[in-house]
């Protein structure tokens, strides 16, 4: 038990006089022995830690004295030691009540315990109170200034209160034990959550509970009953604190002392492949330390990892810091995330919304309502993080707040609590996020992928690419079992995708979320990968030319280099681009541009080192429309570049 230090000069003069240097009469306000020698006893096993005995003792030494401070001061002491908070509040007062200047700090001690309890006002009184003393003690001035902004802070939260309502999941979910940590993937159908439950005899180790994964699949807006992930997820031991990357595709949780362990905690990692999860793995010395690593969260980019350690380089004893898988598939040194988010006290449960910009954490180093709060910091351009926002109350208390999660679509936050009405210790709730803490709403892109012929599903290669920077920002891959794919796709962007396997002509899509910005319907389409095979025709959505005009656009670079590629892997393939319109204009004019971009494109090709022998162009014209010019978006669909097998 971590003594709080209140009565640092009663220890002192306690020390003297077992020397025997002084007097007893000297030190103590008592003039009864009796109550001085159950004072003297009560010491003893204060210093024992042995606190029951040392209540009872200065409980006698009451009854002799009521009126001797000390004793009342050291009853307020352990009792804050024990967090009884309310008998700790009357002692104090009791000893400000016989003399408020005998011992100044115990407006401190009592400010200090207020502001635990949430009693800001009175905090900030008692805590005022206690400057106005001279030579008030150096060491705990910033403890008050920072206490008092809080106060400040907390009294106006409270006056202007955020929507909260929050509302238990059903009893699929919560049960009589504890279920926590909630994760999920970005369509919001899988579930995978930490649960608390009684050991059996299996279990590893003397502690009386075991902490398994559990997941659920929601099934026509309902959650299934919650099921143990079972083996290899789940072991004798405990696996806990975990995050599924968006796409589902695999997840990292928290492994404690494990016989292959670096540290106490450490970060475990498992794939999903052929529809089941691989063995876990521990990630290794590079990402774990000889300390506490926990809390995994992860990128919706599955390339960044965010997590909570105590690691030697920490500001505080708790930090959050990242590691970066590189292109070679390893992840590297982790990063501590900066003076933005880090403080020299604890920052812990990081969660990186799927918009990739807006991260939510705990920590009990900014101005908030006491202990840890929930804040969330937005993403800058230069990379960096700027100024974390706390929630607001009451989604923040005086109590300790963390462990929060939100959806895709920025509305809808999750987390656990042990507030009364539950259905066990602890549960998890879900709410409303007020409109001004939302971060960017994320949707998606699900479906099937399957050979066109055979229907045969195919483990394919995902790539979203944003066309303004040609740069991939996600990848995934279909399940070669199911062939089911889960993109994610963040909102103010266009982006391409493309769909690729060996063998086969690639896929490409195209989404305009700069003007479908407010869009959080998913795009369902299962995509068919046709063979390589004469004849087959491919239409390229994601080259792009301004009006009137022959030459690509910058934002068709992806596109043309994934073609290029297509050729290089493929050496004996011989192509026709072709080029079409829509009907507005004359049929001379449209021959003309349709081959004018058809050649353009062939060009690029041959730029590229593509031997010419393999290359055609042809301009068709108007002439073969796959759907109605009587409107805007069939006309759209007909301006295309293709590119057909010889």
């Amino acid at each position: 038990m971590k003594r709080t230090g209140l009565l640092i000069s009663i220890l002192i003069l306690y020390i003297i006089y077992n020397s025997n240097l002084f007097a007893q009469e000297f030190f103590l306000t008592s003039k009864s022995k009796k109550a001085k020698k159950y004072f003297t006893s009560a010491m003893d096993y204060y210093v024992a830690r042995d606190n029951q005995n040392c209540l009872a003792e200065l409980g006698k030494a009451l009854k002799a004295d009521p009126y001797f401070i000390e004793a009342w001061m050291l009853t307020g002491d352990v009792n804050s030691d024990l967090k009884d908070f309310d008998k700790a509040l009357e002692a104090y007062n009791k000893a400000i009540e016989l003399d408020p200047d005998f011992f100044p700090r115990n407006f401190y001690n009592i400010g200090k315990i207020e502001f635990a309890m949430g009693l800001y006002n009175e905090a900030k009184e008692h805590y005022e109170k206690y400057l106005t003393y001279p030579k008030p003690n150096v060491n705990l001035l910033d403890k008050i200034n920072r206490e008092l902004k809080s106060c400040d802070f907390a009294i106006e939260a409270m006056k202007h209160p955020v929507d909260f309502e929050p509302e238990g999941m059903s009893d699929s979910i919560n049960t009589p034990d504890g279920e926590y940590s909630p994760s999920l993937t970005v369509d919001e159908q899988t579930l995978i959550y930490t649960k608390l439950s009684p050991r059996n005899e299996y279990t590893i180790g003397k502690n009386p509970f075991e902490e398994d994964l559990y997941i659920s699949k929601r099934v026509d807006g309902t959650w299934l009953k919650g099921r143990k992930m079972g083996p290899p997820m789940n072991t004798h031991g405990n696996e806990g604190a975990q995050c599924i990357a968006p796409d589902g595709k695999f997840m990292v949780f928290t492994g404690c002392n494990r016989d292959d362990g670096y540290g106490s905690c450490d970060l475990y990692i498992s794939y999903r492949e052929n529809n089941s999860w691989t063995v876990p793995v521990n990630m290794g010395p590079v990402v774990n330390s000889g300390q506490w690593d926990s809390q995994p969260s992860i990128s919706p980019d599955g390339r960044v990892i965010y997590f909570s350690s105590a690691r030697d380089g920490s500001k505080g004893n708790m930090d959050i810091w990242y590691t970066t898988r590189g292109n070679d598939g390893q992840w590297g040194t982790p990063v501590n995330i900066g003076d933005s988010i880090n403080t020299v006290y604890p920052e812990m449960s990081p969660f990186i919304h799927p918009d990739n910009q807006t991260l939510f954490f705990a920590s009990s180093g900014f101005t908030g309502m006491g202990g840890l709060d929930i804040y969330y910091s937005k993403r800058k351009e230069n990379g960096g993080w700027s100024k974390p926002v706390n929630l607001g109350y009451p989604i923040n208390t005086y109590k300790d707040e963390a462990y929060m999660i939100v959806n895709a679509r920025g509305d809808l936050a999750y987390f656990a609590s042990d507030k009364p009405g539950g259905k066990g210790k602890l549960d998890i709730y879900t709410f409303k996020l007020a409109d001004n803490l939302r971060p960017k709403p994320v949707t998606y892109m699900k479906g099937i992928v399957f050979d066109k012929k055979t229907g045969k599903k195919l483990d394919a290669r995902f790539e979203l690419i944003d066309l303004a920077s040609s740069q991939t920002i996600i990848t995934s891959n279909s399940d070669a079992v199911t062939g089911e794919f889960l993109v994610c796709l963040p909102t103010d962007k266009d982006y391409a995708l493309n769909v690729s396997k060996d063998g086969y002509l690639f896929y490409s899509e195209n989404f305009s979320l700069i003007v479908e910005k407010d869009r959080l319907d998913p795009f369902l389409k299962d995509i068919p990968l046709q063979p390589i095979e004469a004849g087959e025709t491919v239409i390229l959505k994601n080259i792009f030319f301004d009006f009137d005009k022959a030459e690509p656009k910058p934002e068709s670079q992806a596109e043309l280099n994934k073609l290029v590629n297509l050729l290089i892997k493929n050496p004996q393939m011989k192509i026709e681009i072709g080029g079409h319109t829509d009907n507005k204009g004359t049929a001379e004019y449209n021959q003309q541009l349709s081959e004018s971009r058809s050649k353009a494109v062939y060009d690029f090709l041959v730029a590229q080192n593509i031997d010419k022998k393999r290359l055609s162009y042809k301009g068709y014209g108007m002439t073969k429309p796959i759907a109605t010019n009587d409107t805007e978006e069939g006309r759209a669909l007909n301006r295309r570049t293709e590119f057909k097998v010889m």
